[in-house]
């Protein structure tokens, strides 16, 4: 009994572990090379805000971020801008 107990709680942890995964900073991002010097501290922590740049190869892409309760950010998404045209 406790030997499956101690499994499920292995197998749990594993996969929160691994459900979501770091999106590395590059150049143009908020958080690269760290976080800003100020802080957000009037947006509620959780709450999201996008941010416009060109990925590193030059394409437009948008970054989301997410407020952490610290008030750091953490970058959550990042995905290429496609032209209608």
């Amino acid at each position: 009994m406790r030997l499956a107990i101690l499994a499920v709680i292995l197998v749990a942890s594993g996969l929160a572990a691994c459900s979501i995964p770091e999106i590395e900073p590059i150049p143009g991002s908020i958080t690269y090379k760290g976080q800003p010097t100020t802080k957000l501290v009037k947006a509620p922590a959780g709450s999201t805000f996008h941010h416009r740049l060109n990925d590193e190869y030059g394409r437009p892409a948008e970054e989301t971020y997410i407020i952490q309760p610290d008030r750091t950010l953490r970058l959550v998404r990042r995905e290429q801008i496609v032209d209608p045209n």
